[in-house]
């Protein structure tokens, strides 16, 4: 399985933010081609002190293959471009990884 994370930083306007999220980021990632998993987590705390991220998303799916078809879809351009509306100031980072349980 592999993973992307996003982590988005404490937004302006937190409102407008949720409410994009809720109502325009979050439906065109459920609709991304492969996708296997996702979730999102609020009210993080960074235990060494600091700014915690305000929202972290982790998407999976069955492999690297899947994933780079599903980011390069119509589906996957969508949502990438819908984040330069969602956080225009640079305000997410993102990694790919793989997973493994143990």
């Amino acid at each position: 399985m592999v993973r992307l994370l996003a982590l988005y930083e404490k937004p302006g306007d937190q409102s407008a933010f949720d409410l994009h999220y809720r109502d325009v980021h979050i439906p065109l990632v459920k609709a991304l081609p492969g996708l296997r998993r996702y979730t999102i987590s609020r009210n993080a705390v960074a235990p060494g002190g600091g700014e915690a991220f305000y929202l972290v998303a982790e998407l999976d799916w069955d492999d690297m293959d899947a994933l780079g078809a599903a980011l390069t879809s119509p589906e996957g351009r969508a949502t990438t471009a819908d984040l330069a509306l969602l956080a225009p100031d640079g305000g997410v980072r993102s990694m790919i990884f793989e997973v493994e349980t143990l």
